[in-house]
């Protein structure tokens, strides 16, 4: 590979980890808002964050959709609309469990 093209694939690494960077604290921060703003959290253990949020973001790219990364996609689009983070079952999860079924949100 000539020294040009490498500094094309080098440059192309980089944006694309800039912007999925961008995409993880613009998806941080909206879930941030929104636990705040609904009485909880995000769990404490910011790795259990981190690894969440990159999964949400890569079920994004593959499904179209931030599906919850402890349900299964199913393919059914009434079925799956229901595991979109946040899923239809969290709140619940939460009053009951102290978290949701995944741990991003906690009491």
């Amino acid at each position: 590979m000539a020294l040009a093209e490498k500094a094309v694939v080098t440059t192309d690494i980089f944006f694309n980890m800039v912007k999925r960077k961008k995409r993880f604290e613009k998806l941080l921060k909206e879930y941030q808002d929104y636990a705040k703003k609904n009485g909880f959290h995000l769990n404490p253990d910011q790795k259990v964050v981190d690894y969440l949020i990159g999964v949400l973001l890569e079920r994004e790219k593959k499904y179209g959709e931030k599906y919850c990364p402890c349900h299964r996609v199913k393919n059914i689009k009434k079925e799956d609309d229901k595991i979109i983070c946040p899923c239809i079952y969290h709140k619940e999860e939460i009053e009951k469990y102290g978290h949701c079924h995944c741990f991003l949100f906690v009491k």
